[in-house]
């Protein structure tokens, strides 16, 4: 037989190879999944989903969650395993034909659109938002805590609260309020997410788009001290937006220490502040430049609520280097003309504006704590961008958080 001629159905080395390849990649697809799933196995988090959902009440007698633990622990994990099918959605549901969630649900074929929808839906009217949250509250308590439980129980907790509004379209009316990315008012939910000292998320609650941060940060609190957390005497790190002075005199009188920072409104450079120390480096360059120094400060914070009344606060000073901005606006000569240049004229040069002086710019970091140290409480407030703001993009974005909030919204699940 000719070199080029082969039997019927025989097949050349070149497409055994590209079997084999294709063979080999489709056992591959999801097997790092089952690191996630032994994960999840060993910290005890799907024991504790599976308790939260035994605690929903189907709503309907045909309802899914009537259906064999078995068949509920594939939908539990067809939902918590959505990323590493690259989807965000059930609605995703519809065009995947990848192999990774079977193999991390035991499937031979991963769940489709419409059964994982009902499922979903069923469980979000079962009230099953409400128990999932207080369960991965539970969850991440127990996940987190130190190896040292004597340390933990003398000192106080501090934990780093913040805010965030993400847009969610439907065709429905929903409340309302500013997103900071985008600067606009669009209708929306609110996230309200609470970390530990080290960065690691505890809690995540959803509520409505017009929450405001002082409203929520109470109730993530005691939602966090119903999951079993320890709360008393709690310092809270929150960003601006928690400062308001009936706020903070609440809080303070509850126990909690609040760290957070000055608006730009509430004070009007070095005179507005007392008792200031001597500012020491707090910060340098690669080059051993001083670019920030603190110093211990003392603000008076009217009450509006209360006339003639005050919450001391104490400061701690920042001063950036790099950045100047204007000392004290230029006050009008009587005597100079108001009126244009006389640019017509022949001979005419156009003058430098002349330059106003300039300071460093002022960060008035504040705490409703007795006493402080400044550098311990700048450094403190500083941490709160890397433990925070880069941990909620490191975990939340990924999961396509934009598009989850606008499927809660479908099914009513408002929970994170």
């Amino acid at each position: 037989m000719p070199f080029g001629q082969r039997m019927d159905g025989a097949t050349s080395p070149a497409m055994r190879k590209k079997n084999l390849a294709g063979e080999e990649a489709k056992v591959q697809e999801g097997a790092g999944g089952l690191l996630l799933l032994a994960a999840a196995h060993e910290t005890g988090l799907l024991s504790k989903l599976e308790t939260a959902m035994a605690s929903c009440e189907p709503t309907t007698p045909q309802s899914l969650l009537s259906s064999s633990p078995h068949c509920l622990r594939q939908l539990l994990l067809t939902l918590l395993f959505f990323p590493l099918g690259g989807l965000h959605r059930t609605h995703d549901l519809r065009s995947y034909t990848g192999n990774a969630l079977a193999v991390v649900t035991g499937r031979h074929r991963a769940y489709g659109y419409c059964h994982t929808e009902r499922f979903l839906s069923q469980l979000a009217k079962a009230g099953g938002s409400e128990a999932l949250t207080t369960i991965l509250g539970s969850w991440t308590t127990h996940l987190w805590e130190t190896e040292s439980q004597d340390a933990q129980a003398s000192a106080a907790p501090c934990f780093y609260i913040d805010g965030h509004r993400k847009p969610v379209y439907t065709d429905g009316l929903i409340p309302r309020g500013l997103v900071g990315r985008t600067g606009k008012i669009l209708g929306g939910r609110a996230l309200a997410l609470l970390h530990d000292e080290q960065g690691h998320p505890r809690l995540a609650t959803t509520s409505r788009g017009d929450q405001h941060l002082t409203v929520g940060l109470p109730q993530v609190l005691a939602r966090y001290e119903q999951a079993g957390g320890k709360t008393a005497h709690a310092r809270i790190i929150v960003d601006r937006e928690g400062m308001a002075a009936p706020f903070l005199r609440d809080l303070a009188k509850a126990g909690h220490t609040i760290v957070t920072l000055l608006k730009t409104n509430q004070y009007d450079g070095l005179t507005s502040f007392t008792q200031v120390g001597e500012f020491v480096p707090l910060t340098h360059d690669r080059n051993g430049q001083v670019i920030r120094e603190v110093a211990h400060a003392c603000f008076a914070l009217p009450l509006p609520d209360q006339k003639d009344q005050i919450l001391p606060l104490q400061v701690a000073l920042i001063r950036d280097l790099r950045r100047q901005v204007p000392d004290t606006p230029p006050e009008e000569d009587p005597n100079e003309d108001p009126g244009l240049p006389p640019w017509w004229r022949e001979n005419w040069q156009a003058e430098p504006t002349k330059a106003g002086p300039t300071t460093a710019k002022l960060i008035p970091i504040v705490t409703t704590a007795p006493h402080i140290d400044a550098r311990e409480l700048a450094q403190t407030y500083i941490r709160r961008w890397p433990l925070q703001e880069n941990v909620i993009k490191d975990f939340l974005l990924p999961l396509g958080l934009e598009i989850v909030c606008a499927q809660m919204t479908k099914t009513r699940l408002f929970a994170v």
